[in-house]
């Protein structure tokens, strides 16, 4: 003769068959927010090894709202904190004590002191390691693309003063370099950084990141520190 459980019983399995699933599924985000971690582990170890990095890439933005889009393309160069970026028509150039920022167009050079131990800068420097601390990660699928694949990661920020929602990471799955990062703001803004070309222990000039200011006899300079 079966036996019939009473309603108190039938509520008793039902709240633990919950608990499994929620077990179940809090394991099963532990271990992806591991893989997570291993990955982005890997990327930084990479960025560490190398003596020179060399990235040509595409930057877009965009806000359906607002009715924006806009695409840019640049160049960066790096070689431990010191960087060289040419984007939108100005260079911006840090020698590992201050940066200078020369736009031709209007002839004006700005030279301002960095504050290395300022986390919430974000630097060139900086953009392939910046996930290191402050954020939430899990992985967020993959895709082939262009013949490669990319394993994308998804960050988000832990401050709620953080004006990004969220940023998906796109890593390229066999040389564990950043293909593209994708920042989605709280009011619909998303900027899409696309690396079109990475080289890297490339030997550089030795005055690659040299301020010479000879080189701009018309140019008005304006110093903030």
């Amino acid at each position: 003769m079966n036996k019939i459980n009473t309603p108190m019983q039938n509520k008793t399995i039902f709240r633990a068959l919950l608990l499994s699933a929620a077990c179940i599924c809090s394991f099963s985000i532990q271990a992806q927010d591991k893989k997570a971690k291993a990955l982005l582990d890997q990327v930084s170890a990479k960025v560490k090894n190398y003596s020179t990095i060399i990235i040509d890439f595409k930057y877009s933005l965009s806000n359906a709202k607002e009715n924006i889009n806009q695409d840019s393309k640049g160049n960066v160069v790096l070689k431990g904190n010191q960087y060289v970026l040419n984007f939108m028509g100005a260079t911006k150039l840090y020698d590992g004590k201050k940066t200078y920022t020369i736009v031709p167009e209007d002839e004006e050079i700005t030279i301002s002191k960095v504050d290395e131990n300022d986390n919430t800068a974000v630097t060139p420097n900086k953009m392939l390691t910046f996930f290191n601390t402050g954020y939430k990660y899990t992985l967020n699928g993959d895709a082939t693309v262009k013949g490669k694949k990319i394993q994308y990661v998804k960050l988000v920020p832990m401050s709620s003063k953080d004006q990004r929602k969220e940023i998906i990471l796109g890593i390229d799955s066999q040389t564990k370099n950043i293909y593209n990062l994708v920042e989605v703001g709280k009011k619909g803004t998303k900027t899409t950084l696309t690396v079109n070309s990475f080289k890297t222990n490339q030997p550089l000039p030795k005055n690659q990141f040299t301020f010479v200011k000879s080189k701009y006899p018309n140019y008005y300079i304006n110093s903030l520190d």
